[in-house]
């Protein structure tokens, strides 16, 4: 988060020091991994360290998943998840989108009594919760994470991309404030006529993801001539344009990994018969098999930020990837990786070609990118993310209005 912008809204920096009581409410969470559940998992993990308190407001897994152990989670670190009822999301099922009104929404605000709303990407269940938000006088945090609209037409529904425009003006107007993740997503929100935004990117776990963890034995299994190996990582999902990485599938001497899961496996692994896929990866293996790429490539043009690239990064794998949203931030293109134009894969070829055929090329890049993301703790983006809260709480008593939370209490300096 840039400190100058909370400057200018009117809260410094080590001005507070109370106790918050946050209401995230996240679109996406357990037991579905993306981008919105590991920010929301990282900022309970923050909340959890810091003394602070949280409840976490979800839709529900589906009957089915619950019947196989994959329900959502009672609780996480000691926070109370509480879930409301949903339905699949068409040609998706693994994503619920949350059912019912503003009602229900206003019934737990009320009974939980936060003194701040954190809208995890929000969209359906987001919005529902920010108007029972206002009702209550609880000021209210929005994360933008997801550039719904453009999903409209590679879902088919390109008639619906303006509406869900408007959608989003609608949420981001009304939030108190909107935390961006990328200069594009800022011009992007600016675009809609949305004014209270501050930058606030994402951090990297650089002891989990280290280019120590590089595996032999992996590189053997995969590339057992000596091939170069391109890898991906992230959902099997139309917006990440997956399929365009068959460009790739005729370059000699070369592999292509694709770690991950979605909708769109089976269709992937017809279009790259030759590429290998591992499904979904977490933790210290996920790790281990991006340290073993010699390139990281992501093809999705939709991204408001791409924190697999940081991880990539972090690894010090050198970045492929499309110029557009998230990645322009990420990658500096000719010194840690190559950014091509959205939509030219012959462009995209070469930029791999130029990593994967020039060692020495390849190997000051991956210095430079690891180099580049090792101050970008997680601990400093919760601190920014409190001093968030603290901003729309202070402006919210200064107004006049009460909040509908309870007192802070005073934690010492």
């Amino acid at each position: 988060m840039n400190a100058v912008c909370l400057v200018k809204l009117g809260v410094t920096r080590g001005t507070h020091h109370e106790v918050v009581k946050v209401a995230i409410v996240a679109e996406s969470f357990l037991p579905h991994v993306n981008g919105v559940t590991n920010s929301v998992l990282r900022t309970l993990d923050h909340l959890e360290l810091t003394g602070h308190s949280a409840v976490v407001i979800t839709p529900a897994a589906s009957l089915a998943g619950e019947l196989k152990g994959h329900s959502v989670p009672r609780s996480y670190k000691g926070f109370l998840i509480i879930t409301v009822p949903s339905v699949a999301m068409v040609n998706y099922p693994e994503v619920r989108l949350a059912a019912g009104g503003v009602g229900r929404l206003k019934r737990i605000l009320a009974r939980e009594a936060p003194d701040v709303v954190h809208l995890a990407s929000p969209f359906l269940l987001g919005w529902r919760a920010l108007r029972a938000a206002q009702e209550l006088n609880i000021p209210s945090v929005a994360m933008y994470q997801t550039e719904v609209p453009t999903y409209a037409a590679r879902y088919k529904m390109p008639w619906l991309t303006e509406k869900l425009w408007d959608h989003v003006r609608a949420i981001h107007t009304t939030a108190d404030l909107t935390l961006v993740p990328s200069t594009f997503s800022r011009r992007q929100l600016e675009s809609l006529g949305v004014t209270r935004l501050v930058l606030s990117g994402r951090g990297v776990d650089t002891v989990q993801f280290t280019p120590q963890r590089r595996d032999a034995k992996f590189r053997e299994a995969i590339a057992p001539t000596g091939e170069r190996i391109i890898g991906y990582v992230g959902r099997l999902a139309a917006e990440k344009q997956v399929a365009d990485l068959r460009v790739l599938s005729s370059l000699p001497n070369t592999r292509l990994v694709i770690v991950g899961s979605g909708p769109l496996e089976d269709e992937l692994r017809s279009i790259l018969p030759t590429a290998h896929f591992t499904g979904f990866l977490s933790g210290t293996r996920l790790a281990e098999v991006i340290a073993s790429f010699d390139v990281f490539v992501h093809p999705g043009a939709s991204e408001t930020f791409c924190q697999t690239i940081q991880e990539a990064m972090a690894c010090a794998v050198p970045v492929v990837a499309v110029g557009r949203g998230g990645p322009l931030d990420l990658v500096d293109s000719s010194r840690t990786g190559w950014l091509y134009a959205p939509g030219d894969l012959n462009e995209l070829r070469d930029r791999v070609s130029d990593l994967i055929y020039d060692d020495a090329k390849r190997l000051a890049f991956a210095s430079a990118a690891h180099a580049q993301v090792q101050d970008r703790s997680w601990f400093r983006i919760g601190e920014e993310l409190l001093q968030s809260y603290w901003t729309v709480r202070s402006e919210r008593v200064r107004s006049g209005h009460q909040t509908g939370g309870w007192p802070g209490r005073k934690i010492s300096s």
